[in-house]
Parts: structure tokens; C-alpha cells; sequence
């Protein structure tokens, strides 16, 4: 017997986070009905997707052991780093295993979410099409998961003049072909802006690489070993870490400021660290220069801000991503300025059945972090009695302080982050309280 849709929940999105959901909802026992606008499973790491960003050389910058589901443990085969190709057969194997594909429409492109009532527990009016946009459908489901990821949507800023040559946000790259024998300035030393100016060392003519602002720089692997699972379980103040992990940092980097990068303004882990020493071995053969911040364009040739210049064939903006839940109406997200303000960064506040997974950014959270945040939603959403009226209490109240005592870097990409460690810690204690 088919389960109405008014006794479903909606789930958005089959990447990592949104297969987390599917398996969570599973375990609970909590009906519920997946939307992908894609034909399978994966989301940006499915490279075949139109929507996937990332391109031909992606691997993970966090290891497998500290990214993998706990319950779905990566083959001990696959390298330590996996790159997309990996990920996806991962992904398309935890679907198989755990029965996740048949609770999907795929091809289904969510234009609209609506709640069909008042009060906290609305019926929420879901809207649809085929993946040609030629038919619509329309249902009232008992609840929402947003789940679609947050590093689709390009954050493309705007440049004072004119660029004569190529110019592409990151989202746009698939191949370092693409640079062969052109003039190359990339914006942005985020992960992959590093990544992608290693990629194009190989087929550019020449590539530089602006910058506005310093940047740490980790290794991926120390002693041989994948960096972040040799951290150990003694906890430090985060003053005392950062004074710690800065120093032993530069017994393996050196100091960037050396190459030409700007000294940063902050201090350690108060923005995500790029999770890349190849940079700086490119830097030190001279196959990259590091320019400062763009001031404007003028047909092949940019002017920077300390009053230099030079030629281009192409731009390459890596300059990340915006949060994206275009079907959705901020308010009920309760957006305010750069990101939603949510409980626990999951939670709509004025609702109980609304729920976002993977609106979270920490360094080594990984994918169990999304898990979690999803193993608590299935259980919100499933409890009833005093357990959930604590919950619904505590979810009313003034939000936690996930920071962990750092002092994030007022940037849009950080504005929804948190300290790995205190924030899974609050998920944990929420999720066992409300657990049967």
C-alpha cells in the first residue's frame, strides 16, 4: 500500500547529505519521499551531473577515515585522499546497500516549498517538475528536509571594468586543458583555487594567482601519515592550539609570506586552512606568482591595487559559493544576513518539521557530521511527549556557541561554521536525549 503523501516527508538532495537524511529516516522508520533534480545519486561529487562542480583532478582535502560514514566504512583499497570517481562509486554503493534509491524521484527539480497551514507543524506544499521542466507536479507532504548542498550556487563577484578574454567562476573548470598555452590569472588561494593552480602549471603559459588576504597552509600528509587523523584526544584551549599547531605548521611549510603571500590578519583555524603543500613547492620553482588584490579590468589586462599590471587570456574567479535554497522563502528559514540562523544550524526555528542537513562547515566534521545532524532530525521528528517538548524548548531559546572559543573571519562562506568538536558534541547530547 502506497503511504500518502501527507504522512511523508520531503527530502531535497541526494549528495552525502541528503543520502544521510534517506538513511536516517529509514532507521527511524519515517516515511518519506527523496527529490533529485540529478538521475542519480552523488551530487556535486557526480561528475556527470550539469550542476557538479567539481572537476577532473577533485579529490577529498580531509582523509576517508576522518570523512566516511561510520556505518559504511570506505574500502581500505581506496586512497588515503579518494578523488570524485572514488566518491561516487562510494556514494552509489551506500545507496545500494542501505536500499536508498528507491525512495527517490530522480529527474525532479524542486521549484517550490510552501507551508499549507499555520502553526508549527504545517502541511508543507512541495512543487516539482521532470528534469525538462515540462510537467509539474504538486503534493502536501508532513514535513521538509532540505538537503541539497551548499557548493553549487557560484559567488561570483563584480569587477570594475572590462575583461576582453575568458572570464569563469571555478564552477566552470573541468580540465586543466582548458589552460593550454593562455595566459592565466586566478582569483582566490582557497582550496580549490591551490588546487587548480597546480593543475594549470602543466598546460599554462603562465599563471598567477591574486590574493586579498594570508592564508594557512597544511599539509596533507605528516610522518607519512594523513595530517588530520594524528591529532590525538587531548583537547587544548583554543588560544593554546593555535599557538601550538602555528608553530609545528611552519616546521613543515615554512612561512608563506616568503612566496609572497600576504602575512594573514588572523590567527589559526579562524578561517578553513588550505589543505595543500603543493602550492608552495610550485611557488618555490617559480611556476606561479602571487599578485595582490584585482582594482579593475581592462581588456586583456588587469590592474592590481598595488599599481602593477598585466596580460591575460583567461580569469578564473575562485571565489566559492553562495548558500542556495532558491525554492524556499528566506523568512522561513529565518535568514539573516549572510545565512540562515538556525538551531544547531539545522532547525527552523517557528517550525518543527522543517529541517536543514549540511548547512555546516568545520574543519574535519566530515561526512559522520552530516550524519548526525540527520540521525537528530529523524529523531525530532519522530518524538513525541516531554522529550520533545525540551527539545522544542531548548530549540526556542538562545542559540548555543559553537565556536569553540575561535574567533571566525566575518566572511560569508564562514558564517554558518563551527568548531568540529563542540558543535558534534551538542548534536550528540540533543539527538541521545531525544532517543526511545
Amino acid at each position: 500500500m502506497t503511504t500518502r503523501t501527507e504522512e511523508q516527508y520531503a527530502l531535497i538532495g541526494a549528495g552525502p547529505s541528503g543520502l544521510a537524511a534517506a538513511r536516517n529516516l529509514q532507521k527511524e522508520g519515517l516515511a518519506f519521499q527523496g527529490f533529485e533534480a540529478w538521475s542519480d545519486v552523488g551530487g556535486l561529487w557526480n561528475i556527470a551531473n550539469p550542476r557538479s562542480t567539481v572537476y577532473e583532478s577533485a579529490h577529498l582535502i580531509s582523509s576517508k577515515r576522518t570523512t566516511e560514514f561510520t556505518e559504511f566504512p570506505m574500502a581500505d583499497g581506496v586512497a588515503d585522499y579518494p578523488s570524485h570517481a572514488e566518491l561516487m562509486r562510494y556514494f552509489s554503493a551506500f545507496a545500494e546497500r542501505f536500499g536508498l534509491r528507491e525512495h527517490y524521484r530522480f529527474g525532479a527539480r524542486v521549484q517550490k516549498v510552501e507551508p499549507a497551514g499555520e502553526g508549527a507543524t504545517p502541511l508543507w506544499r512541495v512543487r516539482w517538475t521532470e528534469q525538462d521542466g515540462a510537467v509539474t507536479h504538486e503534493a502536501l507532504f508532513k514535513g521538509v528536509i532540505i538537503a541539497n548542498g551548499t557548493l553549487a550556487e557560484p559567488s561570483m563577484p563584480a569587477f570594475e571594468g572590462h575583461f576582453a578574454g575568458e572570464l569563469l567562476h571555478t564552477s566552470a573548470y573541468k580540465s586543466a586543458k582548458q589552460f593550454t598555452d593562455k595566459r592565466v590569472l586566478l582569483i582566490g588561494a582557497g582550496n580549490s583555487g591551490c588546487d587548480i593552480a597546480v593543475d594549470a602549471v602543466h598546460y599554462a603559459k603562465r599563471i598567477d594567482i591574486s590574493v586579498r588576504r594570508g592564508y594557512y597552509f597544511v599539509p596533507k600528509y605528516v610522518f607519512g601519515k594523513p595530517a588530520d587523523t594524528l591529532g590525538g584526544k587531548i583537547q587544548l584551549p583554543a588560544w593554546l592550539k593555535q599557538k601550538v599547531d602555528g608553530t609545528i605548521l611552519k616546521w613543515f611549510t615554512g612561512d608563506p609570506v616568503r612566496f609572497g603571500f600576504p602575512r594573514p590578519e588572523y590567527r589559526m583555524y579562524e578561517s578553513h586552512p588550505v589543505v595543500n603543500s603543493l602550492i608552495l613547492h610550485h611557488l618555490g620553482h617559480g611556476d606561479i606568482t602571487v599578485r595582490p588584490d584585482v582594482q579593475r579590468f581592462d581588456g586583456h589586462t588587469v590592474h592590481f591595487k598595488d599599481g602593477t599590471q598585466a596580460d591575460y587570456d583567461m580569469v578564473l574567479a575562485a571565489t566559492g559559493y553562495k548558500l542556495h535554497y532558491p525554492f524556499i522563502d528566506r523568512a522561513l528559514l529565518n535568514w539573516q544576513g549572510m545565512a540562515p540562523q538556525l538551531y544547531l544550524n539545522i532547525f527552523a526555528p517557528a517550525y518543527d518539521n522543517l529541517a536543514v542537513v549540511g548547512m555546516i562547515e568545520a574543519s574535519g566534521i566530515g561526512w559522520q557530521g552530516r550524519y548526525e545532524q540527520a540521525e537528530l532530525v529523524a529523531r525530532a521528528f519522530k518524538a513525541q511527549g516531554l522529550k520533545a517538548e525540551g527539545f522544542k524548548r531548548a530549540k526556542l531559546g538562545p542559540p548555543p556557541d559553537m565556536s569553540g572559543g575561535y574567533k571566525y573571519l566575518k566572511l560569508e562562506r564562514m558564517s554558518y561554521y563551527v568548531h568540529k568538536d563542540t558543535y558534534r558534541n551538542a548534536v550528540r547530547a540533543a539527538s541521545k536525549a531525544l532517543a526511545t
